[in-house]
C-alpha cells in the first residue's frame, strides 16, 4: 500500500485537475497563507489491512489539497472524524494535519478521485482516468476488507466498477444509492462477502441543512463496523 501511495502522488494524468490543484496551492486561501499546501494527488490513508473502508468524492481544495490527507482540515472532515471517534474508530475527534496524531482503527479512508476538482465536481472522464488507483487499493485491501461506507451518490457510482475489477461480484441490476442502502457482494474467489452501505455525504450542504445529522452518520458507521467485525474501538473480532 505504501508503494501504491508513493506512486499515486506523482500522477499528472488529468490536466484540468493538475492546473487547479497547483493554482489553488499557489494562491491559497487568506486564512491559510502561512501553510505550505500539499498541491498533489491525495492518497487514501489508514491501516493497509483495514476491515472497513470509507469512500468519499475527492479532496477539498483547501482541505486535503492543503494538508495532504483525505478529509483533513475542512468542515466535512470535522463531521466525519467526530463521528468516527464517537464510535471508537478514530483516536481523536479532529483531523487538522498529517502529523496531528490521529489514528484510524480498522478503517481506511479514500476516494475515487484523488485531486481536488474545481467546484468539487470531477468530470466523468477524470473519474474514469482515476479509477485504476481505487481498483488497485481495493485489491490490496481485499484479504481483510469486509464493509465499505460510501459517502454520496458520486462515490457509489464510481466505486461499483472498481469493486467488480477488484474481484467482487456486483449484482445486476446495479444496487441503487441511498442513505442507509445496504447491498451484499460475494467474492469471486469464495472469500467472505463484502457489505456495501450508502450514507449521505458529509458536505456542509447536507450537514448544515440537517439532511445528514450526527446521529444518522454514527448509526451507519456503527452498522458498518459491526458488519466488518469491528467492535467499538476498531480491533477485529475473532472469527
Amino acid at each position: 500500500m505504501a508503494a501504491l501511495d508513493a506512486e499515486l502522488i506523482r500522477c499528472r494524468a488529468c490536466p484540468r485537475l493538475v492546473e487547479w490543484r497547483e493554482e489553488t496551492a499557489r494562491v491559497k486561501r487568506k486564512a491559510f497563507q502561512d501553510w505550505d499546501y500539499w498541491g498533489r494527488p491525495v492518497p487514501g490513508w489508514g491501516p493497509p489491512d483495514a476491515a472497513l473502508a470509507i469512500v468519499g468524492l475527492a479532496p477539498a481544495a483547501h482541505g486535503g489539497n492543503r494538508t495532504g490527507r483525505m478529509f483533513t482540515g475542512d468542515r466535512s472532515g470535522d463531521v466525519l472524524f467526530a463521528a468516527l471517534n464517537d464510535v471508537g474508530l478514530a483516536s481523536q475527534p479532529t483531523s487538522t494535519a498529517r502529523d496531528d496524531g490521529l489514528e484510524l482503527r480498522g478503517v481506511r479512508v479514500t476516494a475515487p478521485v484523488h485531486c481536488a476538482p474545481p467546484a468539487n465536481k470531477p468530470t466523468p472522464e477524470e473519474r474514469l482516468t482515476c479509477r485504476p488507483w481505487l481498483t488497485r487499493e481495493l485489491q490490496l485491501l481485499r484479504p481483510t476488507l469486509r464493509a465499505v461506507v460510501v459517502l454520496g451518490a458520486f462515490g457509489w457510482q464510481a466505486l461499483l466498477p472498481s469493486l467488480a475489477e477488484a474481484g467482487w461480484e456486483v449484482p445486476r441490476p446495479l444496487p441503487a444509492f441511498g442513505h442507509g442502502a445496504h447491498s451484499r457482494l460475494t467474492d469471486s474467489r469464495g472469500a467472505p462477502d463484502l457489505h456495501l452501505l450508502g450514507c449521505y455525504h458529509v458536505s456542509q450542504q447536507n450537514t448544515f441543512t440537517g439532511r445528514l445529522t450526527p446521529t444518522m452518520l454514527r448509526d451507519v458507521l456503527r452498522h458498518a463496523a459491526a458488519l466488518a467485525g469491528l467492535p467499538e474501538g476498531g480491533e477485529r473480532l475473532e472469527g
